[in-house]
């Protein structure tokens, strides 16, 4: 069966080195800070102005001042620092940010992404979402794979206004875990239960099936 947000925040965190920087977008993204694996060292960073973002927190440990770019309560790692979001824009267009992981709307196979305007729908703006695809060492998308209609998010060509061009490299979706190289999708792992032919179906891109497709390790 399709991940939950919290089995895809798990797949996400594999990702994770030590030493990493990272950037969590709104949405599922920002539950990977719950899924950091034990030991590894890894600094959170917050588009509104925090490095050193921690796990959501508990009722007793709640701060509404301590807020993530998605206005959700987080906790701050011990060393965690705090500034303006000029500051925090200097990091991500600097350079320094390791991996950002994003949703999005659509994604294609030439790893172009559309994440941020339906159009004929009210938007408040990209906010940093174009910095980070530019800017970011390596991204990851997570989202479902198909629309509520159960149409492809997973594209041969986006249709929606794009963020970034050629920035997209791995995708974990709520079907599978997949890799665009070479213009094309690669299907990589399925989720627990799902079938290979089922992701081929929701896939509207080329996709690469390899002659085994392991199963995700989520629990």
């Amino acid at each position: 069966m399709a991940l939950s947000r919290e089995q895809l925040a798990q797949r996400v965190a594999q990702e994770l080195q030590d030493g990493y920087y990272v950037n969590l977008g709104i949405g599922i993204p920002t539950l990977v800070a719950n899924y950091v694996p034990e030991g590894m060292e890894v600094m959170l960073q917050s588009e509104n102005g925090l490095l050193g973002m921690g796990e959501f927190p508990t009722e007793e440990t709640v701060d509404a001042d301590l807020i993530n770019a998605g206005k959700q309560t987080v906790t701050a790692t011990t060393g965690a620092s705090y500034f303006s979001s000029a500051d925090s824009f200097a990091m991500i267009r600097g350079g320094h940010v390791d991996l950002t992981v994003l949703g999005a709307f659509e994604v294609d196979q030439q790893g172009n992404i559309a994440s941020w305007m339906i159009p004929g729908k009210l938007v408040k703006g990209m906010g940093g979402a174009m910095d980070l695809v530019a800017s970011a060492r390596n991204i990851v998308v997570t989202m479902t794979h198909a629309n509520k209609k159960g149409e492809s998010k997973l594209l041969k060509e986006c249709t929606l206004p794009l963020t970034g061009a050629g920035c997209i490299k791995k995708i974990v979706s709520d079907l599978a875990y997949i890799e665009i190289r070479d213009g094309k999708f690669h299907l990589l792992e399925r989720a627990p239960g799902v079938s290979v032919e089922e992701i081929v179906a929701k896939t509207a891109g080329e996709l690469v099936v390899p002659e085994h497709v392991p199963e995700m390790n989520v629990s």
